[in-house]
């Protein structure tokens, strides 16, 4: 093992926590949402429309994190 197989893994692993900051960032848009419906009851298909958007969007950045991930491990 030389050291630019350790430091391909350690890019590697960077990219994939993009995933874990995304699972951090979705269940903190998540709480917020419930706390929305609560304060605002008569809104709740508005802001369930906005969570799951935004919750597409951070797990778009965490698929190709993971993505990202895969290509620096097997193409180097």
């Amino acid at each position: 093992m030389t050291i630019g197989d350790g430091l391909v893994a350690i890019a590697a692993a960077l990219a994939v926590m993009t995933g874990i900051f995304s699972t951090a960032g979705q269940g903190y848009v998540a709480a917020k949402a419930v706390e929305a419906v609560g304060k605002n009851p008569e809104a709740e298909n508005e802001i369930r429309t906005m969570l799951i958007l935004g919750a597409g969007i951070a797990e778009t950045a965490a698929i190709y994190g993971l993505l990202i991930a895969f290509l620096i491990l097997f193409a180097y």
